[in-house]
């Protein structure tokens, strides 16, 4: 059995269609790779303070990456070995497992939206949370020193220093907390804001170009299977 013509050109296509797919696959999970182990989010996501983890959400959402570039890697391997052999049966489940991760992809791109700006928030809370026990007066020397090294962290990852609202007494202790402080160096809770809003563009604009190219494959495999299926046999 061989298709012929148009159904031959739309053939290779779907090949050249899954083979991207296949590298974005790869790139997806390069990138999912690249943020869990990028040193800004990992020093600030391993804390510990007052028997409270950083909040790990982020991570969450990266090990969700990681699975999905693993699977479009398989998949594209499947589609482009089933448009080879002209399989109706491995293209049928190509065109299933595609349709499956497409509708992963569009809850997951809504889930992402509504809650874009959970993450960071946060982790603010959490930098909050040390702030306000690292400038406590009254409370326990063993506390502050805890929170005062949280805060260290947050400050030499981000360059930043404070909430930027002025409270006299970090003041007091800005020069210890940010010992690297200019007049350049910002608030913590805005460089918190850029540093995943940054990232969380990147993996946006990466789930839309997979997502057009999905596009394109669920297309032209119905149109292949169509094809193989009324080509006449030898």
């Amino acid at each position: 059995m061989a298709v012929a013509g148009c159904t031959k050109c739309i053939k290779y296509m779907l090949f050249f269609f899954n083979f991207v797919f296949w590298l974005a696959g790869g790139v997806v999970l390069g990138i999912a790779l690249w943020l869990r182990h990028d040193s800004q989010t990992s020093h600030l996501l391993v804390l510990q303070f007052d028997g409270h983890q950083a909040p790990s959400t982020f991570y969450i959402s990266v090990y969700i990456l990681i699975a999905v570039g693993a699977v479009m890697m398989f998949v594209g391997f499947l589609g482009c070995y089933g448009a080879i052999q002209e399989s109706q049966c491995l293209l049928g489940t190509f065109f299933f497992f595609l349709v499956l991760l497409f509708a992963c992809e569009v809850a997951a791109g809504i889930w992402g939206f509504m809650n874009r700006d959970t993450i960071s928030k946060e982790l603010i809370n959490f930098y909050d949370s040390a702030y306000i026990k690292a400038v406590d007066v009254t409370g326990p020397a063993g506390k502050k020193e805890k929170a005062s090294k949280v805060l260290e962290v947050f400050h030499g990852t981000l360059d930043c220093c404070g909430k930027g609202d002025d409270n006299p007494l970090f003041k007091q202790h800005s020069a210890a907390l940010c010992p690297k402080k200019t007049d350049d160096t910002g608030s913590c809770h805005v460089k918190l804001i850029e540093l995943f809003s940054e990232k969380l563009y990147l993996v946006g604009l990466s789930a839309l170009v997979v997502a057009v190219i999905m596009i394109f494959e669920m297309i032209f495999t119905m149109v292949l299977c169509c094809g193989i299926r009324n080509s006449p046999v030898y």
